[in-house]
């Protein structure tokens, strides 16, 4: 499976890196414009729709429309973990439905004195990738692929840093 890391310092205490990242507001505050994101539905874990943090459990129905080109396409990712500790915090959205085969994404929070870094890691596997033949040329398009994550992971860190610092 291929990944991407990415990693950046905030100049913000833990807790507020944190309480930023776990609501949906987060999300849509650090996803770049040009990804033409929609939250169509986030749903908690006790079924209540629009809840106010992003728990274990929690659904979220997403589309996406990159460039405005093409039609949108559909995402759909549960909050599968999500832990705080002294000086640390991580939560994991899995891909239920999606346009890869799979996408795992961890997004961890560590404290750094009255700074936290932040690290999105993305374990991932193109379309295709478990079928023989289309296995080489999902390979050969994966450092492609990481250009796109590259893109959007340094907009989103470079905008937490714009709303938290």
């Amino acid at each position: 499976m291929a990944t991407y890391d990415r990693r950046t310092t905030i100049d913000a205490p833990l807790a507020d890196v944190w309480a930023f990242h776990s609501r949906v507001e987060g999300l849509e505050g650090v996803t770049p414009d040009w990804m033409g994101l929609r939250v169509e539905s986030v749903i908690g874990p006790d079924g209540t729709t629009d809840p106010e943090r992003l728990e274990a459990g929690t659904e979220l129905s997403l589309s996406i429309r990159p460039f405005g080109v093409g039609p949108r396409q559909r995402w759909t990712s549960l909050i599968t973990d999500r832990e705080r500790g002294d000086g640390s915090a991580y939560f994991r959205d899995e891909m239920v439905r999606g346009p890869f085969d799979r996408w795992e994404h961890t997004h961890a929070f560590f404290a750094d004195g009255e700074r936290t870094v932040l690290r999105d890691h993305v374990a991932y596997e193109l379309p295709g990738s478990g079928v023989a033949g289309v296995g080489l040329l999902t390979d050969a398009a994966t450092p492609f692929s990481r250009v796109g994550f590259e893109a959007m992971f340094r907009t989103r860190h470079r905008l937490t840093k714009e709303r938290l610092e």
